[in-house]
Protein backbone atom coordinates (compact mmCIF):
# COMPACT_ATOMS: atom_id res chain seq x y z
CA UNK A 1 0.00 0.00 0.00
CA UNK A 2 1.41 3.39 -0.64
CA UNK A 3 1.64 5.83 2.19
CA UNK A 4 -1.41 8.54 2.56
CA UNK A 5 -0.41 11.96 0.94
CA UNK A 6 1.40 13.83 3.52
CA UNK A 7 -2.16 15.80 6.13
CA UNK A 8 -2.29 19.63 5.93
CA UNK A 9 -5.04 20.54 8.09
CA UNK A 10 -7.24 23.80 6.73
CA UNK A 11 -6.61 26.95 7.71
CA UNK A 12 -9.94 27.48 8.16
CA UNK A 13 -10.79 24.78 10.82
CA UNK A 14 -12.08 27.67 13.28
CA UNK A 15 -14.35 29.32 11.24
CA UNK A 16 -17.47 28.15 11.19
CA UNK A 17 -17.97 25.51 14.28
CA UNK A 18 -19.25 27.04 17.77
CA UNK A 19 -17.47 26.21 20.84
CA UNK A 20 -18.47 25.78 24.23
CA UNK A 21 -17.23 26.09 27.78
CA UNK A 22 -17.57 22.62 29.62
CA UNK A 23 -18.97 23.55 33.01
CA UNK A 24 -17.53 26.21 35.18
CA UNK A 25 -13.68 25.36 33.33
CA UNK A 26 -11.63 26.85 31.25
CA UNK A 27 -11.78 24.18 28.54
CA UNK A 28 -14.09 24.76 25.47
CA UNK A 29 -15.53 22.31 23.05
CA UNK A 30 -16.40 22.25 19.89
CA UNK A 31 -20.59 21.77 19.47
CA UNK A 32 -19.94 18.26 17.34
CA UNK A 33 -17.06 15.91 18.73
CA UNK A 34 -16.33 12.98 17.06
CA UNK A 35 -16.45 9.39 18.87
CA UNK A 36 -14.72 6.29 17.51
CA UNK A 37 -17.16 3.73 19.71
CA UNK A 38 -17.91 2.27 16.50
CA UNK A 39 -16.17 1.83 12.81
CA UNK A 40 -12.87 2.24 14.08
CA UNK A 41 -11.96 -1.08 14.99
CA UNK A 42 -10.06 -3.57 12.70
CA UNK A 43 -13.29 -4.64 10.83
CA UNK A 44 -13.01 -1.23 9.40
CA UNK A 45 -10.43 0.00 6.62
CA UNK A 46 -7.97 2.68 7.89
CA UNK A 47 -8.09 5.00 4.83
CA UNK A 48 -11.41 5.51 5.43
CA UNK A 49 -10.94 6.10 9.68
CA UNK A 50 -8.20 8.80 8.04
CA UNK A 51 -11.00 10.40 5.78
CA UNK A 52 -13.07 10.99 9.05
CA UNK A 53 -10.26 11.81 11.08
CA UNK A 54 -9.01 14.55 8.99
CA UNK A 55 -12.15 15.51 7.13
CA UNK A 56 -13.28 16.12 10.86
CA UNK A 57 -10.50 18.42 11.77
CA UNK A 58 -10.31 19.93 8.98
CA UNK A 59 -14.28 21.52 10.25
CA UNK A 60 -13.47 22.54 13.05
CA UNK A 61 -13.88 19.04 15.44
CA UNK A 62 -11.01 19.25 17.82
CA UNK A 63 -12.54 16.88 20.17
CA UNK A 64 -11.65 12.47 19.99
CA UNK A 65 -13.98 10.61 22.30
CA UNK A 66 -12.10 7.04 22.98
CA UNK A 67 -12.72 4.22 25.39
CA UNK A 68 -10.88 1.18 26.14
CA UNK A 69 -12.82 -1.12 24.81
CA UNK A 70 -13.91 0.74 21.77
CA UNK A 71 -13.10 -1.58 18.59
CA UNK A 72 -13.79 -4.16 17.70
CA UNK A 73 -11.95 -6.10 18.84
CA UNK A 74 -11.14 -3.86 22.37
CA UNK A 75 -8.44 -1.72 21.71
CA UNK A 76 -8.59 -1.38 18.14
CA UNK A 77 -10.11 2.22 18.17
CA UNK A 78 -7.39 3.44 20.38
CA UNK A 79 -4.34 1.67 18.04
CA UNK A 80 -5.95 3.04 14.99
CA UNK A 81 -6.46 6.84 16.64
CA UNK A 82 -2.51 6.19 17.25
CA UNK A 83 -1.58 5.29 14.22
CA UNK A 84 -3.58 8.17 12.18
CA UNK A 85 -2.38 10.77 15.41
CA UNK A 86 1.77 9.65 14.75
CA UNK A 87 1.31 9.57 10.91
CA UNK A 88 -1.39 12.65 10.29
CA UNK A 89 -2.35 14.99 13.19
CA UNK A 90 0.69 14.94 15.34
CA UNK A 91 1.67 18.16 14.45
CA UNK A 92 -1.67 19.79 15.82
CA UNK A 93 -1.82 17.78 19.21
CA UNK A 94 -2.30 21.14 21.61
CA UNK A 95 -4.96 22.02 19.29
CA UNK A 96 -6.59 18.70 20.15
CA UNK A 97 -8.63 17.38 22.92
CA UNK A 98 -8.51 13.42 23.01
CA UNK A 99 -10.62 11.99 25.65
CA UNK A 100 -11.05 8.29 27.00
CA UNK A 101 -12.59 5.78 29.32
CA UNK A 102 -12.26 2.97 31.92
CA UNK A 103 -15.76 1.36 33.62
CA UNK A 104 -16.48 -1.94 31.39
CA UNK A 105 -14.62 -5.33 30.58
CA UNK A 106 -11.48 -5.19 28.78
CA UNK A 107 -9.07 -7.96 30.12
CA UNK A 108 -10.65 -11.52 32.03
CA UNK A 109 -9.71 -12.23 35.31
CA UNK A 110 -11.01 -9.92 38.63
CA UNK A 111 -8.72 -6.72 37.42
CA UNK A 112 -10.16 -5.98 34.02
CA UNK A 113 -13.54 -4.56 34.93
CA UNK A 114 -15.72 -1.91 36.78
CA UNK A 115 -14.04 1.08 39.08
CA UNK A 116 -11.54 -0.23 40.88
CA UNK A 117 -8.04 2.43 41.49
CA UNK A 118 -6.43 -1.49 39.97
CA UNK A 119 -8.49 -1.79 37.20
CA UNK A 120 -8.44 1.98 36.76
CA UNK A 121 -4.99 3.45 36.31
CA UNK A 122 -3.58 -0.09 34.72
CA UNK A 123 -6.34 0.57 32.14
CA UNK A 124 -5.41 4.01 32.06
CA UNK A 125 -1.98 3.30 31.35
CA UNK A 126 -2.52 0.27 28.61
CA UNK A 127 -4.61 3.42 26.55
CA UNK A 128 -1.48 5.84 26.93
CA UNK A 129 0.23 2.91 25.51
CA UNK A 130 -2.11 2.07 22.50
CA UNK A 131 -2.56 5.86 21.27
CA UNK A 132 1.35 6.84 21.79
CA UNK A 133 0.07 9.89 23.91
CA UNK A 134 2.20 11.32 26.82
CA UNK A 135 -1.54 11.89 28.61
CA UNK A 136 -5.15 12.36 27.37
CA UNK A 137 -7.00 15.43 28.03
CA UNK A 138 -10.42 13.90 29.63
CA UNK A 139 -9.93 10.54 31.35
CA UNK A 140 -13.60 8.83 32.41
CA UNK A 141 -15.15 6.45 34.61
CA UNK A 142 -17.44 5.25 31.77
CA UNK A 143 -19.85 3.29 34.70
CA UNK A 144 -20.19 3.81 38.32
CA UNK A 145 -19.26 0.17 40.26
CA UNK A 146 -21.88 -0.95 42.54
CA UNK A 147 -18.93 -2.70 44.12
CA UNK A 148 -16.79 -0.79 44.63
CA UNK A 149 -16.86 2.43 46.91
CA UNK A 150 -16.86 5.56 44.85
CA UNK A 151 -14.14 7.06 46.92
CA UNK A 152 -11.54 4.65 45.14
CA UNK A 153 -12.48 5.35 42.12
CA UNK A 154 -13.09 9.32 42.35
CA UNK A 155 -9.59 8.83 44.20
CA UNK A 156 -8.19 7.06 40.62
CA UNK A 157 -9.54 9.45 38.16
CA UNK A 158 -7.68 12.28 40.79
CA UNK A 159 -4.76 9.96 40.59
CA UNK A 160 -4.52 9.89 36.71
CA UNK A 161 -4.57 14.21 36.78
CA UNK A 162 -2.10 14.68 39.47
CA UNK A 163 0.08 12.03 37.68
CA UNK A 164 -0.13 14.32 34.83
CA UNK A 165 -1.89 11.26 32.18
CA UNK A 166 -4.76 13.30 32.42
CA UNK A 167 -5.59 17.14 32.35
CA UNK A 168 -9.55 16.84 33.61
CA UNK A 169 -11.67 14.59 35.09
CA UNK A 170 -15.16 13.27 33.84
CA UNK A 171 -17.80 10.63 33.92
CA UNK A 172 -20.44 8.92 32.19
CA UNK A 173 -23.61 7.09 32.72
CA UNK A 174 -23.63 8.15 36.36
CA UNK A 175 -27.46 9.08 37.73
CA UNK A 176 -28.19 12.39 38.68
CA UNK A 177 -27.65 10.73 42.67
CA UNK A 178 -23.92 9.17 41.81
CA UNK A 179 -22.82 12.28 39.80
CA UNK A 180 -23.41 14.68 42.89
CA UNK A 181 -21.93 12.37 45.03
CA UNK A 182 -18.64 11.75 42.27
CA UNK A 183 -18.58 15.77 42.01
CA UNK A 184 -18.35 16.43 45.98
CA UNK A 185 -15.94 13.70 46.38
CA UNK A 186 -13.32 14.97 43.10
CA UNK A 187 -14.27 18.92 44.86
CA UNK A 188 -12.55 17.50 48.04
CA UNK A 189 -9.82 16.02 46.37
CA UNK A 190 -8.98 19.05 44.39
CA UNK A 191 -9.84 18.06 40.90
CA UNK A 192 -13.08 18.77 40.09
CA UNK A 193 -15.35 17.18 37.77
CA UNK A 194 -15.91 19.24 34.38
CA UNK A 195 -17.68 16.84 31.78
CA UNK A 196 -20.75 13.57 32.23
CA UNK A 197 -21.13 11.52 29.18
CA UNK A 198 -24.62 10.54 28.58
CA UNK A 199 -26.85 9.11 26.33
CA UNK A 200 -29.52 11.47 25.54
CA UNK A 201 -32.03 11.64 22.76
CA UNK A 202 -35.30 12.42 21.14
CA UNK A 203 -36.26 8.57 21.95
CA UNK A 204 -34.31 8.86 25.13
CA UNK A 205 -34.81 11.62 27.28
CA UNK A 206 -34.09 10.54 30.63
CA UNK A 207 -31.91 12.69 31.60
CA UNK A 208 -34.64 15.55 31.71
CA UNK A 209 -35.87 14.15 35.13
CA UNK A 210 -32.91 15.28 36.96
CA UNK A 211 -29.39 15.21 35.72
CA UNK A 212 -29.71 18.38 34.10
CA UNK A 213 -30.63 19.77 37.00
CA UNK A 214 -27.79 18.33 38.71
CA UNK A 215 -25.29 19.17 35.83
CA UNK A 216 -26.19 22.99 36.35
CA UNK A 217 -26.24 23.01 40.42
CA UNK A 218 -22.47 21.40 39.80
CA UNK A 219 -20.89 23.47 36.79
CA UNK A 220 -20.51 20.16 35.04
CA UNK A 221 -21.01 20.27 31.15
CA UNK A 222 -23.01 17.29 29.30
CA UNK A 223 -21.35 15.83 26.08
CA UNK A 224 -24.17 13.72 25.03
CA UNK A 225 -23.60 10.39 23.33
CA UNK A 226 -26.17 8.46 20.77
CA UNK A 227 -27.67 11.92 19.51
CA UNK A 228 -28.99 10.31 16.98
CA UNK A 229 -30.17 7.03 19.04
CA UNK A 230 -28.23 4.73 16.27
CA UNK A 231 -29.82 5.80 13.73
CA UNK A 232 -33.20 6.09 14.34
CA UNK A 233 -33.53 10.03 14.36
CA UNK A 234 -32.16 10.02 10.27
CA UNK A 235 -33.67 9.19 7.35
CA UNK A 236 -31.94 5.74 7.28
CA UNK A 237 -35.44 3.70 8.55
CA UNK A 238 -38.12 6.16 7.16
CA UNK A 239 -39.04 3.90 4.22
CA UNK A 240 -37.96 0.32 5.61
CA UNK A 241 -34.81 -1.18 6.69
CA UNK A 242 -31.93 -0.86 4.28
CA UNK A 243 -29.69 -4.20 3.27
CA UNK A 244 -26.34 -2.38 4.56
CA UNK A 245 -27.70 -0.77 7.49
CA UNK A 246 -26.61 -1.63 11.23
CA UNK A 247 -30.11 -3.36 12.03
CA UNK A 248 -29.84 -5.88 8.81
CA UNK A 249 -26.27 -6.38 9.19
CA UNK A 250 -27.36 -7.91 13.07
CA UNK A 251 -25.41 -5.21 14.71
CA UNK A 252 -25.16 -5.34 18.52
CA UNK A 253 -26.11 -1.72 19.58
CA UNK A 254 -29.63 -1.83 16.78
CA UNK A 255 -31.43 -4.59 16.21
CA UNK A 256 -35.03 -4.87 14.87
CA UNK A 257 -36.67 -4.70 18.29
CA UNK A 258 -35.75 -1.53 18.29
CA UNK A 259 -37.68 -0.10 14.92
CA UNK A 260 -40.56 -0.07 16.25
CA UNK A 261 -43.96 0.79 14.10
CA UNK A 262 -44.34 3.84 16.60
CA UNK A 263 -40.77 5.22 16.01
CA UNK A 264 -40.94 4.84 12.49
CA UNK A 265 -43.96 6.74 12.95
CA UNK A 266 -42.57 9.17 15.57
CA UNK A 267 -39.56 9.34 12.84
CA UNK A 268 -41.83 10.42 9.88
CA UNK A 269 -43.77 13.23 11.64
CA UNK A 270 -40.26 14.82 13.14
CA UNK A 271 -39.04 14.44 9.42
CA UNK A 272 -41.77 16.98 8.13
CA UNK A 273 -40.78 19.31 11.03
CA UNK A 274 -37.20 19.33 9.84
CA UNK A 275 -38.06 19.64 5.77
CA UNK A 276 -40.31 22.91 7.15
CA UNK A 277 -36.35 23.68 8.42
CA UNK A 278 -34.34 22.93 5.18
CA UNK A 279 -32.93 20.81 7.61
CA UNK A 280 -32.54 16.59 7.68
CA UNK A 281 -33.85 15.11 10.49
CA UNK A 282 -30.69 14.07 11.67
CA UNK A 283 -29.78 17.54 11.88
CA UNK A 284 -33.20 17.87 13.80
CA UNK A 285 -31.79 15.66 16.31
CA UNK A 286 -28.78 17.59 16.59
CA UNK A 287 -30.44 21.37 17.15
CA UNK A 288 -32.97 20.04 19.24
CA UNK A 289 -30.21 18.81 22.06
CA UNK A 290 -28.85 22.38 22.61
CA UNK A 291 -31.98 24.04 23.29
CA UNK A 292 -30.87 22.97 26.93
CA UNK A 293 -28.07 24.63 27.78
CA UNK A 294 -26.26 22.22 29.68
CA UNK A 295 -25.60 20.31 26.39
CA UNK A 296 -21.30 21.75 26.08
CA UNK A 297 -21.14 18.89 22.78
CA UNK A 298 -22.84 16.33 20.36
CA UNK A 299 -20.88 13.15 20.14
CA UNK A 300 -21.51 11.77 17.03
CA UNK A 301 -20.54 8.95 15.20
CA UNK A 302 -19.50 8.58 11.75
CA UNK A 303 -18.99 5.55 8.32
CA UNK A 304 -19.02 8.30 6.00
CA UNK A 305 -17.31 11.79 5.69
CA UNK A 306 -20.79 12.74 4.02
CA UNK A 307 -22.14 12.46 7.69
CA UNK A 308 -19.77 14.61 9.48
CA UNK A 309 -20.36 17.34 7.16
CA UNK A 310 -24.24 17.35 7.69
CA UNK A 311 -24.43 17.58 11.45
CA UNK A 312 -21.79 20.04 11.52
CA UNK A 313 -24.04 22.04 9.52
CA UNK A 314 -26.80 21.54 12.13
CA UNK A 315 -24.82 23.71 14.46
CA UNK A 316 -25.34 27.16 12.91
CA UNK A 317 -28.88 26.29 11.92
CA UNK A 318 -31.47 28.88 13.64
CA UNK A 319 -32.57 28.00 17.06
CA UNK A 320 -35.85 25.68 17.67
CA UNK A 321 -38.65 28.78 18.19
CA UNK A 322 -41.39 27.91 21.00
CA UNK A 323 -43.76 26.82 18.73
CA UNK A 324 -41.59 24.22 16.69
CA UNK A 325 -40.38 22.59 20.52
CA UNK A 326 -43.95 21.86 21.35
CA UNK A 327 -44.71 20.58 18.22
CA UNK A 328 -41.85 17.80 18.71
CA UNK A 329 -43.13 17.36 22.08
CA UNK A 330 -46.78 16.39 21.33
CA UNK A 331 -44.95 13.82 19.06
CA UNK A 332 -42.61 12.23 21.95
Amino acid sequence: MNPPEPYLASSARYDSLPYLRCGASGLLLPKISLGLWQNFGLTHPLENSRALLRRAFDLGITHFDLANNYGPPPGAAETTFGCILREDLAPYRDEMIISSKAGYLMWPGPYGDWGSRKYMLASLDQSLKRTGLDYFDIFYSHRPDPNTPLEETMGALDHAVRSGKALYAGISNYSAEQTRAAAALLRRLGTPCIIHQARYNMFDRWVERDLLTTLSQESIGLIVFSPLAQGLLTNRYLHGTPEDSRIAQGGPFLTSEDLTPEKIDKARRLNEIAQARNQSLAQLAITWLFRQKQVTSALIGASKVSQIEELCAAVTAPLLTAEEIARIDSIL
